[in-house]
Parts: structure tokens; sequence; C-alpha cells
């Protein structure tokens, strides 16, 4: 089937954790609430209310700027466990209508419904029954994009949040580039945005048109990706069950640490944590990795792959701490530490692979 007559759709659903809250607790409601850490622990953002966004208030903020933007803002801990039992009613509504479901995170997901399990020929109708379905079942509102491809669609969800519906048929898709300013592009955030106005592109056509040398001087590998998307081209399939490309864990200490005994235990047990997780998965790892941030915010990785895939926690521990012995680790206050594994391996895939390890659960 020609890409052009695909019918993707991308859902998000509005404020979710923050909507969650306030959907389950009435003193709430038409408040601002940002979801997350205490201000007086380092805590950030993780979600924040519409009623937080119009004080400036912002997902990955720190908390403590958040109260200064909003002294009025109803801070909440996060109960993801209870975020993720919406997820859940929200992908079987999904799933009910078409198998190709891809969930990015929690709160959203692309759908191809090209061909649906409701017999719907228009995108649209698909989009406006999934958004009724989710508010009669779960009492949260969700905004759709429906495009010819995974690109577009996202771009189109958030146009109109929140509760909105934005549909970009093939025949509209240059009227609606033709809008866009240049970091509406996947992968172009305010630092790439602000290398490619440099070189003076600020809108998302105007990369068509530019000089490819300058252009990767620019962005490097990206300038190839980024000419495709701003021709609206983007063969992505919807690929359900995307298989898992990494795992880590992270953690801010309310207080920064200088011991450098205190820091290897904390490093070696997120690196237990990481062997832990691939023995649930059934996997293995080459890679194992891990992230330090000093006190002034500096903030290093340091990564190590082998060509034999593990999980043996002991030996993924030590990597682990041989990668923070490169760093400054003991000489200055951390305020973060965190570390990771991945280059993955099945267990089906590892056996008989030269130089690759298994081990029994």
């Amino acid at each position: 089937m020609p890409l052009d007559l695909r019918r993707i759709i991308h859902v998000d659903m509005d404020a979710f954790y923050a909507s969650v809250e306030q959907r389950d607790d009435a003193t709430l409601r038409g408040r601002p609430v940002a979801v997350g850490g205490q201000a007086d622990a380092r805590g950030v953002v993780a979600a924040s209310s519409y009623e937080a966004r119009a004080f400036g208030v912002r997902s990955a903020m720190p908390m403590a700027r958040a109260l200064r933007l909003c002294p009025e803002l109803v801070v909440v801990r996060p109960d993801f466990q209870r975020y993720r039992a919406v997820s859940q009613q929200v992908l079987a509504i999904f799933r009910s209508c078409t198998p190709l479901v891809e969930p990015l995170s929690l709160d959203e997901a692309y759908l191809d419904v090209t061909e649906n399990r409701w017999g719907e020929p228009l995108a649209t109708a698909v989009a406006k029954r999934l958004k009724q379905r989710i508010l009669e079942e779960t009492r949260l509102t969700a905004s759709a994009g429906v495009a010819p491809n995974k690109f577009l669609a996202k771009i189109a969800s958030g146009w109109q949040k929140p509760d909105g519906l934005t549909v970009i048929s093939p025949g509209r898709v240059e009227a609606f580039l033709q809008q866009l300013p240049v970091d509406a592009l996947w992968g172009v955030g305010p630092v790439t945005a602000g290398k490619l106005k440099k070189i003076g592109i600020a809108r998302l056509v105007e990369v068509r048109s530019a000089d490819p040398l300058l252009l990767q001087r620019a962005v490097g590998s990206l300038a190839g990706v980024l000419q495709r998307l701003a021709q609206g081209d983007d063969p992505r399939p919807v690929v359900p069950n995307r298989p898992h490309k990494s795992s880590s864990s992270e953690n801010t200490y309310n207080q920064d640490l200088l011991a450098l005994d205190e820091i290897r235990a904390e490093i070696e047990r997120m690196a237990r944590q990481g062997a832990a997780w691939l023995a649930r998965k059934g996997l293995l790892a080459r890679s194992v990795s891990i992230k330090v941030r000093y006190a002034g915010f500096t903030t290093v990785t340091r990564s190590h792959t082998s060509a034999a895939a593990t999980r043996d926690p002991d030996e993924i521990a030590a990597r682990a701490l041989s990668l923070l012995a490169r760093t400054e680790a003991g000489k200055k206050p951390i305020r973060l530490l965190g570390a990771g594994v991945h280059g993955f391996v099945g267990d089906d895939a590892a056996i008989g692979l030269p130089g690759v390890l298994r081990f029994d659960d």
C-alpha cells in the first residue's frame, strides 16, 4: 500500500499524571497541580496540570522553581502504579481497534488503523471513537492526531490540546508543513534549533533547500533524516511490542554525596538492579553505563561494551564500579548517580553465539 494511504493516529493523554490526580481527588480540580518530588528534596516536576502550565510550570523543571513561578502550586507525589493501571485501560481500548499499537510511554501511542477491527474506513471516525471511549471508561481526555505517517500524526496530536483532534489528510500535508517552525522536526530541540538558525534555517521547509554541507556541519548525521522529514516523508511503520533498548535507574540525592565508599555502594546497588531486571526479562546485555552529575550540574557518562553479553550481577557491578573510577567521584560533591544496561541479547539468541555467556535463572 502506498505510504500516503496509510492511516496513522497518535493519541496523547492530556496532562496524564496530573489529570489522574485531579480525577481521583476532587479538591485538586481547577487548581494548579504538579506531580513530582518535594522542592526541599531537590524534586523535579514529572507532570503539571493545565492550570499550572498557565504559570509556566513544565515537566523536568526543578520543583523549587515551579513553586516560585506559582506559589499556589499543589505538589503531589507520583503514584506510578495507579498511572500504569489507567494506561493499561487505555491500551486495551486501542487494541480493541487494531493490533498495530506502538506505545511510546504510559500516556501516548501510535496506532495504524488503515485496516481495523471496528471496520471504520475513516481514520477521523476511529479517532473520535477512541477519544469518546477513553473519556467514558477513564473519565480522562486525550488529544489525537490523524495523518499519513507517524511524524505528522505526532505533531497533529499536540496542535489543539487539550481534548483536541487534528486531521492532516494527504492533500493538506504541504500546507501544514509550510506553517511549522524548524523545531517541529523530530530530533530538533533547543540546541539543534539554535544551530540551524545560525545558518539561516528557522522554518521547517527551509531545511529542504539548505546547503547539504552546511546542514551536515550543523547537525551531523541527522541532516539526511531532517531533509526527508521536511518533505513530510516518514516511512516508519507502527511497530507493536517494540523491544527494549536499555534499562537504567538514577537517583538525585537530598544532600550531595562526598564519601567514595557511599558513592560506590550506590552505583553497585543500581548496577545489580539492572542485572535483576535482565533476569526478569530473559535478556543479557553487552553494555554497562553510568551517569554522574556533580554539584555544579556538570554531567558525565561512561560506558563499556563487551563482546560477551551477560546478566551476571557480580560482573555488571564490577564493570560499573570500574567506570566510576574514571570519574571524579570522591573528589567532587555528587548530586545524581545512575547506572544502566543496554545492547541486549535474548536468551534464545544468545545460545550458540561465540563469546556470549548464558546464565540460568
